[in-house]
């Protein structure tokens, strides 16, 4: 599958889960070979990309096959400087129907995430409001939350806190304003600003979910070298 943004929005929680690769580990490889090296919001937080998710995962699969981590890391430096990327795998689980719930104030873009999410074989709810939201969350304990962080006045960063805080589903946050740090303090996984393209929507759900071809079976975790 082409990559369709490389914009960065999976904090280094979501990284580390998706891949089954310690946060310290994360770390201690971008601090040591410097080959994949996340953005940074203004406050300093680690953000990754599709991209740089995929180059994880290719190291990870050199480690698993036995190489060290050193050789790994000199793997994948010398194929992106001849300008190949690793290729995602395919086989997914198709018949897995996660429940993704919509908390979002704009009816419109709740219904259009809702056409494409469904398309993709997702179960959706929508809230329109923060007090809906929270009663959808406790009765249906969905598996992620696509939360607007400017939903009834603002509400969404209570929302996702208090989410966060239950750590039962993955949360998602999108707003207007770029609110990035905030949102990966309370517990987001993602972030994204506002217009949010459908596809990278899609792509950024099926990943955090497990569906999608980027994110693999999970193997053994991984000493730093």
């Amino acid at each position: 599958m082409p990559v369709q943004d490389d914009r960065a929005v999976y904090s280094i929680g979501a990284v580390a889960r998706m891949l089954d690769v310690p946060t310290s580990t994360l770390r201690a490889w971008e601090e040591r070979y410097g080959v994949v090296t996340p953005h940074r919001s203004g406050g300093s937080q680690r953000l990754y990309s599709r991209g740089q998710v995929e180059q994880l995962r290719y190291i990870k699969e050199q480690m698993d096959s036995g190489m060290s981590a050193a050789d790994s890391h000199r793997l994948l430096a010398q194929e992106l400087q001849a300008g190949q990327l690793p290729a995602t795998p395919g086989g997914e689980d198709a018949a897995r129907k996660p429940l993704v719930l919509i908390a979002e104030r704009d009816k419109y873009a709740a219904r259009l995430a809702e056409y494409f999410l469904r398309t993709e074989g997702c179960e959706v709810a929508i809230a329109l409001n923060a007090t809906h939201a929270k009663l959808y969350f406790d009765e249906r304990a969905p598996d992620l939350v696509l939360i607007d962080l400017l939903i009834s006045g603002g509400a969404g960063f209570r929302l996702l806190a208090d989410f966060g805080s239950q750590g039962s589903a993955q949360l998602v946050a999108v707003s207007a304003i770029d609110s990035a740090d905030e949102a990966l303090h309370l517990g987001a996984a993602a972030f994204m600003r506002k217009p949010v393209e459908p596809l990278i929507l899609v792509s950024t759900i099926r990943d955090l979910l497990g569906t999608s071809a980027l994110v693999r079976p999970r193997h053994r975790r991984f000493a730093t070298s």
